[in-house]
């Protein structure tokens, strides 16, 4: 139930978001989602795309020089309502896990929210959401969106 995920470092200066997306869209690749987190020199950017598109993107970044890396993260379906995010976080408590980092992704089908969430122990993490009967979304849900 991982879902995979690109990160790329960035040089935090003028133009470089532009440039590497650039890179992205000349190849056809559609950033489904996106994070940055940036320092004063360089910024992390983290997005989902297809899983089809996945190689070719991280191939595509290599070769203007990009480093990037893949990883795997978790999908979480949220209800979105008022507590609907604080019911996972919970079980995330409950089994002892930490955070890494997190974004939202899109608003999925049957009023829910769906947010990338990157554990410190991805396993356990699918575990307690499995326990807890959170939803989440495998990789080829993600592709159908």
């Amino acid at each position: 139930m991982f879902v995979k995920q690109i990160s790329v470092f960035l040089e935090n200066i003028k133009g470089s978001l532009s440039e590497m997306t650039g890179i992205l869209a000349a190849g056809n690749v559609d950033l489904m989602a996106l994070s940055i987190a940036d320092t004063q020199n360089f910024g992390i950017l983290r997005c989902v795309v297809r899983s089809q598109d996945c190689l070719r993107a991280i191939g595509l970044l290599r070769e203007q020089g990009y480093t990037v890396r893949e990883t795997n993260v978790l999908c979480v379906g949220v209800p979105d309502q008022p507590g609907g995010l604080n019911a996972v976080l919970k079980a995330i408590e409950d089994q002892d896990l930490s955070i890494e980092y997190t974004y939202s992704f899109v608003r999925g089908k049957d009023g829910m929210a769906l947010i990338i969430f990157r554990l410190d122990d991805p396993q356990k993490g699918l575990l307690a959401f499995e326990k807890a009967h959170i939803r989440l979304l495998s990789q080829s849900e993600v592709d159908a969106l």
